[in-house]
């Protein structure tokens, strides 16, 4: 969509929001914020709305959205806590963890149940219903703990959402992807231990998070670190620009400790995060050298070079 296309679709889903009541604007194309009447904001994904409405007629696009509205206007009443006959949204079926940047949260992050889960990502618990996916504010925990709302959410994303795995060579080295059609994979990142064993893995493993639907982890140790860094770096770069909604192409090192000794529910519910650290490097082929981006990068790489050297 260029500046000079009129976004036709967009335009309906506002207006037909405005004939509600409801301030409703567009921060992308892909998401749209609706004003509340306590001067709160909530926000939805409708990259799946967007993609059916704009399959069809624009004459058609009215009334797509006017049901797309009065959905919506239902679940921001369920969200908000509004219907006094259902219950209350912490304890729901439809929590979720999902994966946001800072950037992409903004500003909206104070007020919403989110938490750090490595340097630039944040863990949001969201509300996922069949037509949006709304993150949850903290003012509507209903005086429910944040940790147990966190566990609720996780436990539903890894074990209601289907996801696979599979481990493949790039240029060399095995990378797990555990992947799934839904955008709440990088929950996994809770039960490594269900996918890499810490008692295999002296060093941890690399992993990143370049898009929703997919987590990619190399248990470090049978490859030389570096051929395993730049090939997961190359990936993961690869996907994030390939990708839809990407996340990230950083690296991270996971380094199993206090999260990965509990029992795997309480550690959920734990309000602790693996331990995950920015690593990355930069490799002159022609040169034959290898440049450290981050202290972090140092200590894996001297950790390595220890017992390889």
């Amino acid at each position: 969509m260029t500046e000079t296309t009129p976004d036709v679709v967009g335009e309906a889903l506002v207006r037909a929001f405005a004939d509600r009541g409801y301030e409703a604007t567009l921060p992308d194309p892909t998401t749209v914020s609706i004003r509340m009447p306590d001067g709160s904001s909530l926000s939805a994904d409708i990259t799946e709305w967007r993609g059916y409405a704009g399959g069809n007629a624009p004459a058609a696009l009215p009334g797509i959205a006017a049901d797309y509205a009065d959905q919506a206007a239902k679940a921001f009443a369920r969200y908000a806590g509004h219907s006094q006959n259902e219950q209350p949204l912490p304890a729901s079926e439809n929590l979720r963890v999902r994966l946001y940047t800072d950037e992409a949260l903004g500003e909206m992050r104070d007020g919403l149940v989110t938490r750090r889960l490595a340097p630039g990502l944040l863990e949001t618990v969201v509300a996922d219903y069949p037509d949006s996916i709304m993150p949850l504010n903290r003012a509507d925990l209903a005086g429910a703990p944040e940790n147990g709302v966190f566990g609720a959410a996780l436990s539903l994303s890894i074990g209601k959402e289907p996801h696979y795995t599979e481990t493949s060579a790039v240029q060399g080295v095995p990378v797990t992807h555990i992947g799934g059609t839904h955008r709440y994979v990088s929950s996994h990142v809770h039960v490594l231990r269900r996918h890499v064993d810490p008692a295999s893995a002296p060093y941890g493993a690399l992993l990143s998070f370049p898009l929703p639907e997919y987590v990619l982890v190399h248990a470090i140790g049978g490859v030389h670190l570096f051929a395993a860094m730049e090939a997961v770096q190359d990936l993961s770069r690869r996907l994030f620009e390939a990708g839809e909604k990407a996340i990230s192409p950083q690296v991270f090192w996971w380094r199993p400790g206090r999260y990965e000794q509990l029992p795997e529910e309480e550690a959920l519910n734990s309000g602790l995060v693996p331990d995950l650290r920015p690593v990355g490097i930069e490799v002159d082929h022609r040169d034959m050298s290898v440049a450290a981006l981050s202290p972090d990068t140092h200590e894996l790489i001297d950790l390595w070079m220890r017992d390889h050297g």
